[in-house]
Parts: structure tokens; C-alpha cells; sequence
């Protein structure tokens, strides 16, 4: 149990201190969001903040060593993924380069032995992947980490998504004994809550794409070191319910995007937390409701992966038919975007 609170508490205090000086930093290097018609903010917005949530991570798992050659893969794949998003921050990349670096950072984990190896039949058995696990692995790591860049797009939501779905995958973690992987995910959840002290409404400094493309990243490898790798059936399911919320704001955007024949890569402002804020949810009104949606989502992933046979299938039924109701009611399956409504040409 200690060296889970010590994963915890220095990702946390070591984001708390970077925090403050990386903001400091900020307008001797120029890194700042600027207002914009896609933007929230009014007023420049220092936007280092990933860097100290990297600083945070890296510092948890430099005391974390002995976890063994899984982690240390998460910590190359997470260093090239910051970088990326750091210099995207900074100078600006097209879509295409981005993607490009997302895809080294995934192959980076695959010689450390961080792959999707088989998974769960929940019928019974297992599928082994076989030459097929290294293209999923890659695929299912750059798809996270665009979900969680996605839903980056008001104060303190992917910082509070992401501490709550790394905690849902360190309690599940410890469910199936799986201490690196418990590390890990405590790890993020540290420097997450540290972080969101300074971002949640109205933040002082946002993450900019190093932080949340770096949260994604670790949150889907730590995903893949522990519920991906479990053989128990049900527990396939625990990161996609953990990270329903950005998993389906990307799926619709993709969908959205495309029936509207835009590129997927064209942004627009009919994101989830666009559409509460038309609801007349107030800034940190629509923030919670997507903390509660998580939240809601994180526990039934844990009691899903608690029992077994018939309960495990209507808990995720009832977890589909709250979230459903949820969605028709914000207008979330309406793909057709308003007459006159504008996109914007980058992510």
C-alpha cells in the first residue's frame, strides 16, 4: 500500500510546484492560447501546463523503477508524446505531422513489451492476437490519445476526466493484482488532481496539447499493462466505459464530421461541452455534468468488473440506457450541424 500513496503524493507534489513556475515561464517563451471564435477564453491563457504534468508523471515513475521494462515503455512513449505536443504548442503542427508523432510514440511502446497480446471472448476463452496485436496496440493508444485532446476544450474537463478514469483503472487494477499497473494509474490521478487546482474555472493555465495528448497516451497504455492484459471477460470493457465520455465525443465528431463532409480534422464547436453550454449549463455547471457522466460510467465499470454471468451484462445495459437517455436529451445524436453554424480548420 505504500508505494501506492508514494506514487500518488509525489506525481502530486511535484505537479504542484511545477505548476506556478511553468505559468511564470510562459510569457518569456510566448506560450499562450489565444482568444479565438473556437476558443473559451477571453484573455491570453498560459498553456505549459503539460509540461508540469509530464514533470509530475516522470517523477512517479523515476520512484516507481522496479515495476519493471512495462512502465519504462509508457515513460519513452510518454516523453516523445510531450515533446510532440509541446512543440504543437509552441510553433504549431498540421494534423498529418501530429499523427505522425502520436504513431511514434505508440510503436515506441511495442519493444517494451506494451501490446494487446489476446482479448477476452466473453462467451469464454481468449482470442489471441498473434501479429495483429502490435497494429491494434498502435491503434487503440493514438485513438485515446486524440479522445482526451478532443474533449480538451473547457477549464479543469480533461484534467478532471482523466483523474477519475485513472482512478476506475487503479481500483480495477488492484481488483485483478495488478500492482504496475495500480502504480501507474495513481500516478496519473496525482499529478491530474495537482494540476486541476490550477485549471478548473477560471484557469490560471491550461495543459495545451503536451498535457492532454500526454494524458491520453498514458491513460490508454496503463490501460493495456492492466485491464487489456487481464483474462477475466468483462474487464475489456473497463477502459472504454472509464473513457466513455471522450470515447463517444470523438466517435460522434468523426461521424458528425464526416456526414457534414468535413474532415475529421476540421474542429467544431458541437462537442459535448459546447452543447451543455447551449443548454444554459454555466462553464463550471457543464464541466461537472461530464465529471458525473465519467464518474457514473468509471463505477459501473468496477462493479462490472466485480460480478459476473447475467449481472455484469444488465449493469452495462443500465450504464447504456442512462448514458443514451443522457445523450438524447443534450442532442448529442444530431449529426446534422445547423444552417450558418461555422467549423474551424484545425484541431
Amino acid at each position: 500500500m505504500s508505494i501506492l500513496l508514494i506514487a500518488f503524493g509525489v506525481s502530486f507534489l511535484i505537479t504542484l510546484i511545477a505548476t506556478p513556475l511553468l505559468g511564470r515561464l510562459a510569457p518569456l517563451v510566448g506560450a499562450f492560447d489565444q482568444p479565438s471564435p473556437r476558443r473559451i477564453n477571453k484573455k491570453p491563457v498560459a498553456n505549459l501546463g503539460g509540461v508540469a504534468i509530464y514533470l509530475g508523471i516522470l517523477a512517479g515513475i523515476l520512484l516507481n523503477t522496479s515495476q519493471g521494462t512495462l512502465i519504462m515503455g509508457i515513460l519513452v512513449g510518454s516523453t516523445i508524446i510531450a515533446l510532440v505536443g509541446l512543440w504543437d504548442d509552441l510553433v504549431g503542427l498540421s494534423p498529418g505531422w501530429k499523427l505522425s508523432g502520436q504513431i511514434l510514440a505508440a510503436l515506441a511502446l511495442l519493444p517494451f513489451g506494451v501490446e494487446i497480446q489476446f482479448v477476452t471472448n466473453p462467451l469464454g476463452g481468449m482470442i489471441f492476437l498473434g501479429a495483429w496485436g502490435a497494429p491494434l496496440t498502435v491503434l487503440w493508444v493514438v485513438g485515446i490519445t486524440n479522445t482526451v485532446n478532443f474533449i480538451d476544450g473547457l477549464d479543469g474537463l480533461a484534467a478532471g476526466v482523466a483523474a477519475i478514469a485513472s482512478g476506475t483503472l487503479a481500483i480495477v487494477a488492484l481488483q485483478e493484482g495488478q500492482m504496475g499497473a495500480a502504480v501507474m494509474a495513481l500516478i496519473i490521478a496525482g499529478s491530474s488532481l495537482s494540476f486541476l487546482i490550477f485549471n478548473f474555472h477560471p484557469a490560471r493555465i491550461f495543459m495545451g496539447d503536451s498535457g492532454a495528448m500526454l494524458l491520453g497516451f498514458i491513460l490508454a497504455t496503463t490501460s493495456v499493462i492492466g485491464a487489456l492484459k487481464s483474462a477475466t471477460a468483462m474487464t475489456i470493457l473497463v477502459p472504454v466505459l472509464a473513457l466513455g465520455v471522450p470515447i463517444a465525443d470523438t466517435f460522434l465528431a468523426i461521424v458528425r464530421r464526416s456526414t457534414n463532409g468535413h474532415s475529421i480534422a476540421l474542429a467544431d464547436r458541437d462537442h459535448i461541452h459546447h452543447r451543455l453550454l447551449r443548454l444554459g449549463y454555466s462553464h463550471r455547471g457543464a464541466v461537472l455534468v461530464v465529471y458525473g457522466t465519467t464518474f457514473f460510467l468509471g463505477s459501473m465499470a468496477i462493479l462490472i468488473n466485480s460480478v459476473r454471468g447475467l449481472e455484469s451484462f444488465m449493469l452495462l445495459g443500465l450504464a447504456g440506457v442512462v448514458v443514451g437517455l443522457g445523450g438524447w436529451r443534450m442532442g448529442i445524436f444530431r449529426l446534422k450541424k445547423p444552417t450558418g453554424e461555422k467549423t474551424y480548420p484545425h484541431l
